[in-house]
């Protein structure tokens, strides 16, 4: 295998996790800040209330975007078996 060969496909992997990822913590990064900003305001100290807020999203976020996550992972994971050949 390449040197260049095995960057681009660092570099696909990469790309792909970041892509995956990134509606998932973007929304609980979100709804974290949108409740630590609520206690702060209200003074109310609670440890436990951003659990709730953040698994509630995070839930949301995986029914509405898990197939296309899903399909996103395996379209990849299918390329990269199918170009096995090609890597020698």
């Amino acid at each position: 295998m390449r040197g260049d060969l095995a960057l681009q496909l660092l570099a696909d992997l990469l790309w792909n996790a970041l892509l995956i990822s990134a509606p998932l913590l973007a929304v609980t990064l979100v709804v974290g800040l949108l409740v630590s900003v609520v206690q702060v305001v209200t003074q109310v100290q609670e440890a436990s209330l951003t659990f709730i807020p953040k698994i509630v999203a995070a839930v949301v976020v995986l029914v509405v975007c898990g197939p296309w996550m899903l399909k996103r992972l395996v379209g990849y994971a299918v390329g990269l078996v199918a170009s096995i050949p090609s890597y020698f």
